[in-house]
């Protein structure tokens, strides 16, 4: 089985580009704290982790229309390695986190703004409602001036 579950916060906005086929995809990326420190780290702060996220379809539109750099967020995914020689015969190694679900996980700004959506909706190619609105509270009210939130 290959799953994987992070909360974090984006590091990046999101990039939404298309395939030849039409396909759309996002790559950002999130930062996740590892609440325990390893003792190395004798300062007790809690250490960083960096990953790499693409996201597809109706994910990666909606990733695109609504998240930004510092959104908190829950993804729900699967872990690839991607490995390739360059031309100068150097190996390069990567992980990439393949989004299959994501979900809102912060506050709203106290301005007024949404920070990061309305509240814990989960938008995903496994299960979301994304641009259907049955059985879900997702409304798109972008033109709307005065949104109650």
């Amino acid at each position: 089985m290959n799953k994987v579950i992070l909360s974090g916060n984006l590091t990046r906005d999101p990039e939404v580009r298309y395939t030849q086929s039409g396909m759309a995809y996002a790559r950002m990326g999130i930062a996740v704290n590892r609440p325990y420190s390893s003792k190395n780290n004798t300062d007790g702060q809690p250490t960083v982790d960096f990953f790499n996220l693409t996201s597809w379809g109706k994910t990666a539109e909606f990733c695109g229309r609504y998240l930004k750099k510092g959104s908190r967020v829950l993804v729900e995914g699967r872990i690839q390695n991607d490995n390739y020689e360059d031309k100068n015969g150097v190996k390069h190694y990567s992980v990439n986190i393949n989004v299959d679900n994501i979900e809102f996980a912060g506050k709203k700004d106290s301005d007024g703004g949404d920070n990061s959506g309305n509240g814990g909706n989960n938008y995903g190619n496994g299960g979301g409602n994304y641009g259907n609105n049955s059985g879900s509270n997702y409304n798109d009210n972008s033109d709307d001036v005065d949104v109650p939130f």
